[in-house]
């Protein structure tokens, strides 16, 4: 997962970040030894002296920054040498973001790998509290900057100096009519330690603290979702009943982070004139949210021939008409049983990178060469996988539970695309390397269909037929189910404008959208209705889901594209993830002649899903 920072000064943020684990405790057995992160390329350590020093130069620069620049904007950039005078302080506070992305990964990536650890929590608290501190200095600069008169903000851009940052400028000016009066925003800013921020990392600690009794024995919550994936039906049944009883137990403190969140939303929206529920996300996204609605409309209507037929399919492989929800994701009767060794994964992502572009495979081979990998399961570990871009001045970290299954390799390939693109995007600077959302996932899933590919090519019979199936499953959970997340969403945040939901009502809504994206191949049982519950996406990041369809759908036509390209695909690629966010979306793909806002764009992207089911469907 990856997200866009428009902020100078970044809280903590354990949805894109992670952390230090201590001594190894998973690992060894089938999958050998799994690497561990080493974060001292940030910090040494929760006490390093470095950071009280960080911490203490941020300070003093975001108050001399204020005092330097504050109320002086419109002023200078009118002035003959506005342009240059400008650069000046662009630099200055991409300095400050560069600093403060450096703390504020640290923390969050030391409160990712131990979230129970007392030390840790008060750690990434206290640093989340500084950043929110020393940022109200700098909330004025943005605001200013939009304030310019767009002739004078313009020919202050003709000065190089200046022009350089044209991107991060006319990107910023797009949030122009949502922006508040300064001291609104410093209000919003500070509260925020006390708000959605808080509410974010009281469900992290929750989800880190459940645990699940698995036949007498207690578990957190990875270990009991990777069950679900087991190849004892029994197994998978027990694991989601204890999923359900915990869920069910703790059902109150869920509602209620998802009312709260939902509604600091709403009053958020509401301040700042956006007319629907996700456009706060659309505009961060930089997408257009026609385009968006295009997209959900597509999948919707291609339910039947993917989700729907698919999951029929499966049922019969199972012999039945229809699968209990815990094994919508079991194992193929004929999938391969063996567990795949860490070195043997590495091989295979790096492989397939490497048969696309050898650039490409060894900027990956750096997170395996000087442990940029966190890949064990650990208590308190946060769930998932994720990559954090960090800082420009650092470099990216990936968190990953590996635990030796075909999904898990292709997690590696995804969360090694993210690291890749964020490499490649650091060139430009801490204000113009992120990217939004819908382009950050291309080429994470880019890069797991590469791997896919050059697994299919060499596989054969049942071990083709487990492949394919594999990763039909792997798009419809990419594509259907994140669009029916995102139908959740909907749903929840505009009912929210009502009233608060129950639990119960928070549950219907979640079974609605559910039956209908699952069709009648899959059965839902009692206890399903609180699996909306650990979905850490809604609080973290809300509507941030649609993301993952828009980078399957458009790497699904980005792929086809390579398949007929002749000579010079790759480096256009490399290009492509180079631009960071300098470039609009639209922009980005027109070299390869694709246009999201083509009505017929979203369907090409699905019919190359409908196309593996047809080859399945063949194969009886």
């Amino acid at each position: 997962m990856n997200s866009r920072s428009k902020s100078a000064l970044r809280k903590p943020n354990s949805a894109r970040s992670a952390a230090k684990p201590k001594a190894a405790r998973a690992g060894a057995g089938k999958v050998g030894k799994l690497p561990e992160w080493n974060l001292s390329d940030l910090y040494s350590g929760i006490d390093a002296p470095e950071i009280g020093r960080d911490l203490k130069t941020m300070d003093s620069e975001c108050v001399a920054f204020e005092t330097a620049y504050k109320g002086r904007l419109a002023e200078h950039a009118a002035r003959d040498d506005g342009g240059t005078w400008l650069a000046e302080a662009v630099r200055r506070y991409e300095a400050i973001d560069d600093l403060a992305g450096r703390l504020s990964s640290y923390a969050g990536l030391i409160h990712a790998g131990d979230s129970l650890d007392p030390a840790v929590s008060k750690f990434y608290g206290d640093i989340s509290e500084r950043l929110t501190a020393a940022s109200l200095h700098l909330v004025f600069f943005t605001l200013e900057l939009n304030r310019i008169d767009d002739a004078v903000i313009e020919r202050a851009m003709q000065t190089p100096e200046l022009g350089h940052y044209r991107p991060w400028i006319e990107d910023l000016r797009k949030d122009k009519p949502y922006q508040l009066e300064d001291r609104i925003e410093q209000l919003f800013q500070e509260k925020s330690q006390t708000g959605y921020s808080a509410w974010n990392r009281l469900f992290d600690q929750t989800i880190s603290s459940l645990r699940f009794k698995v036949k007498g024995e207690e578990l957190a919550i990875e270990p009991v979702l990777s069950l679900l994936q087991d190849r004892d039906g029994l197994k998978r049944k027990v694991a989601a009943e204890a999923l359900a009883k915990s869920f069910k137990a703790n059902e109150r403190t869920f509602a209620l982070i998802t009312n709260t969140l939902a509604k600091d939303k709403d009053i958020a929206d509401r301040w700042r004139g956006f007319a629907d529920v996700a456009d706060s996300r659309h505009l961060n996204n930089r997408v257009e949210r026609e385009v968006v609605d295009a997209l959900v409309a597509s999948v919707r209507a291609a339910y039947p021939k993917l989700s729907h037929r698919y999951y029929r399919l499966k049922a019969g492989w199972f012999g039945k008409k229809r699968l209990a929800h815990w094994d919508r994701n079991a194992p193929l009767p004929f999938a391969a049983t063996t567990t795949i060794a860490w070195p043997e994964a590495k091989n295979m992502v790096l492989t397939a990178y490497r048969g696309f572009s050898p650039d490409m495979a060894e900027i990956a081979e750096r997170f395996f060469a000087n442990n940029w990998i966190d890949a064990p399961v650990r208590p308190g570990k946060a769930p998932g996988a994720f990559s954090h871009p960090t800082t420009p001045s650092a470099h990216p970290y990936v968190l990953m539970n590996y635990q030796g299954k075909p999904r898990d390799v292709m997690t590696l390939a995804h969360e090694l695309g993210h690291g890749v693109h964020q490499v490649l995007a650091a060139a430009q600077g801490a204000l113009m390397a992120p990217t939004p959302l819908t382009l950050a996932e291309t080429a994470s899933v880019f890069g797991e269909m590469l791997t896919f590919k050059r697994l299919l090519a060499e596989a054969k019979g049942k071990q083709r037929q487990a492949l394919l199936a594999g990763k039909v499953e792997d798009m419809i959970n990419t594509v259907v189910r994140q669009i029916a997340f995102y139908s959740f969403e909907r749903a929840v945040h505009t009912e929210r404008k009502n009233g608060e939901l129950t639990a119960e009502r928070i549950g219907q809504i979640w079974l609605s959208v559910q039956g209908e994206s699952l069709g009648s191949a899959i059965e839902i049982k009692p206890g399903y209705e609180n699996f909306w519950m650990y979905i850490p996406h809604f609080i973290h990041s809300p509507f941030y889901v649609y993301a993952y369809a828009f980078g399957d759908c458009l790497v699904n036509s980005l792929y086809a594209v390579y398949e007929h390209a002749s000579e010079g695909f790759a480096e256009r690629y490399l290009k492509m993830l180079s631009a960071g966010g300098t470039k609009h979306y639209s922009e980005l793909l027109r070299p390869f002649g694709l246009d999201a806002k083509d009505p017929k764009f979203w369907d090409g992207g699905l019919s190359v899903i409908t196309g593996m089911i047809d080859e399945l469907e063949a194969m009886g």
